[in-house]
């Protein structure tokens, strides 16, 4: 969404009339004094307001994006100019050697490997723009799932939690979670387990528990204000996907699970989109993207999209998103997904695009300016 200024027309004669010396004077020590008062309030309004640009963007391998793509989305990172980035499927392990406790707030780094991967990544993280920013992990005991957070280190998180717990240490399984507060609101960057296709544990059980854990926190902690994004897995309504008709026949290898309300593409079965409504509603979040658009868009209304090559050519899913309480509603600035296409344009080498999230200015912050 962008905003249209419309040129003043001036009134009456376009010549300028004769200015005085001591006019002239009078005006420049007024100008100074104006360029000394914005370059202060400027100045102010760095210290004090609070983040408003957010992106979040699942990497699919973060290594491997470093490795591949990262001048590209180095400069489109520096185009926008997040206060905050949220990165799902890290995929990097975390510190500890094997067989011996994990630490999953530091990359692994005893083995010649680990250090050189290690080193490629933190090398990628502190070149520009993402020198800027200060960054906490919540890793998995291998090179699957995780998660990262970037802030910018004007912005000091009063506290950083790594479970649903909240607690300072415990991290969520796989680093599925990380919680940052800020005076004002909380900062939430989650990567979904994935539905998957079966009636198992480590799969439907192990998102059922998920969903279950999420509603409750979601209703707990609405007394403050609370931003969550991250790769969602699941597509809330039929405009979320391309094609509703393919998604909710899929199925692998032909199982079907015996509930009807399990059958179908992981993120777009009824029980799992009935979940997530469920959380919108208790825990008074709104959809920042769908409170802007309210059609489906072909061409860049997805983030998700299946592979160029085969049956899933052309399919894709709106699955990471930006959730936003409902005071925060009207401060909804944009909501934009960065991707377009089924050729994956602005995907830079994952199968998921960034989304971003602008909020206007609170009502405290302008009136500091």
């Amino acid at each position: 969404m962008k905003r249209f200024f419309q040129p003043i027309e001036k009134d009456g004669c376009s010549k300028k009339p004769a200015v005085s010396a001591r006019q002239e004077d009078s005006k420049a020590t007024e100008e100074e004094d104006g360029e000394k008062n914005e370059s202060s309030a400027e100045q102010h309004r760095e210290q004090k307001k609070e983040p408003l640009k957010f992106l979040t963007w699942n990497a699919n391998s973060l290594l491997l994006r470093v490795k591949n793509n990262w001048p590209e989305f180095s400069k489109f990172v520096t185009g926008l100019d997040p206060d905050i980035i949220a990165i799902q499927e890290v995929r990097m392990p975390a510190a500890g050697s094997k067989d011996a406790p994990k630490n999953p707030e530091q990359l692994k780094d005893d083995t010649g490997a680990s250090r050189v991967e290690k080193q490629t990544l933190l090398r990628a993280l502190s070149n520009p723009p993402f020198g800027n920013y200060q960054v906490w992990w919540s890793l998995s005991d291998s090179k699957y799932a995780g998660t990262a957070l970037l802030v910018k280190k004007c912005f000091q998180p009063e506290k950083i939690s790594f479970s649903l717990d909240r607690t300072d240490k415990k991290h969520e399984p796989d680093g599925r979670f990380i919680l940052a507060e800020f005076e004002s609101f909380r900062f939430l960057n989650t990567y979904v387990p994935n539905n998957g296709w079966k009636e198992e544990e480590t799969s439907f059980g192990r998102r059922r528990k998920w969903d279950k854990r999420m509603l409750d926190f979601v209703v707990q902690l609405s007394h403050k204000p609370l931003i969550w994004c991250g790769d969602l897995n699941v597509s809330h309504e039929d405009i979320d996907v391309s094609h509703p008709d393919f998604f909710r026949s899929a199925k692998l290898n032909g199982y079907l699970p015996p509930n009807k309300e399990d059958r179908g593409q992981p993120g777009f079965t009824i029980s799992e989109r009935r979940r997530f409504d469920a959380m919108l509603r208790e825990g008074k979040l709104v959809d920042a993207y769908r409170y802007l658009y309210k059609q489906k868009d072909m061409d860049c209304g997805f983030s998700w999209s299946g592979n160029p090559v085969g049956k899933y050519r052309g399919k894709r899913m709106r699955i990471d998103y930006f959730l936003v309480a409902e005071k925060l509603k009207e401060r909804i600035f944009s909501c934009q997904m960065h991707g377009r296409g089924i050729e994956l344009e602005g995907f830079y080498g994952s199968d998921h695009c960034p989304v971003s999230l602008e909020l206007l200015p609170s009502e405290t912050d302008l009136s500091q300016e």
